[in-house]
């Protein structure tokens, strides 16, 4: 399940990605099935394990186009280990929400970003996110959890502060949304109530499915309840007079 949109983030064959927060590895291995020289980063070292070994099965299936690399490593994300401007996209998906100095952050991304290349950001978005915070305190109040609810005009100043432009935005998820609703008014931890139990039957069936219907009412849906906000921008070429 990507939040980010390929078609309004395109890749090319070789780019140079990096996937910061990457979790379970979702949107690395659509960069890597899509040609591009992937690393994965994240903090969590069992994750960073289960993520190498998709990437080594990947290849071994022939899934990703040759010339594509992937590698996956522990690492902080306010402080790479990368030079000035060693990747032609980044992509930083649900993870800023968990980050104190989210700032910092996106100036490290900026950092490690090449002029004219493209940053993808999602987050969670407010109303939706706002409900969970209202039903549970478990939902948030957890060691790395959710420490903030982004406005989306307060995301997108981040952004321009930061010296990127943004250039598009839009919702995803939108079928999640009353999935995390019911998680939180029945106990987060409590997946055996059956209208969770009915309902994530109901979300599985989508993903691998993809009828038709729940694609249509998702699209539909986004723009009043999508679950997550995603902002893309580009790093702008420094004048002369700057550089």
């Amino acid at each position: 399940m990507l939040t980010v949109d390929f078609t309004r983030f395109p890749l090319a064959a070789g780019d140079r990605v990096l996937d910061l927060g990457c979790g379970a590895g979702r949107h690395a291995f659509e960069c890597y099935r899509r040609g591009a020289q992937v690393v994965a980063l994240d903090r969590n070292a069992e994750e960073i394990r289960e993520v190498a070994k998709w990437f080594a099965a990947m290849k071994e299936a022939g899934e990703a186009p040759e010339g594509a690399t992937a590698t996956a490593m522990e690492g902080d994300a306010l402080n790479l280990p990368f030079p000035d401007e060693s990747f032609d996209v980044v992509i930083i998906s649900e993870v800023m929400e968990h980050i104190p100095d989210d700032k910092g952050v996106l100036a490290e991304m900026v950092r490690v970003l090449r002029p004219g290349g493209r940053i993808a950001i999602t987050v969670p978005r407010y109303g939706p996110e706002k409900v969970c915070w209202t039903l549970s305190d478990a939902y948030h109040e957890v060691e790395g959890g959710h420490i903030r609810i982004y406005k989306a005009d307060e995301l997108l100043g981040k952004i321009r502060e930061a010296g990127l432009k943004p250039y598009g935005t839009h919702h995803a998820h939108a079928l999640h949304s009353p999935y995390w609703w019911l998680k939180c008014a029945f106990g987060v931890d409590n997946d055996k109530a059956l209208p969770v139990r009915a309902y994530h039957k109901l979300l599985v069936w989508d993903i691998m499915k993809k009828p038709l219907a729940t694609r249509v009412a998702e699209q539909l849906l986004n723009p009043v309840v999508g679950k997550s906000f995603v902002a893309y921008a580009t790093k702008p070429h420094l004048s002369r007079a700057q550089a």
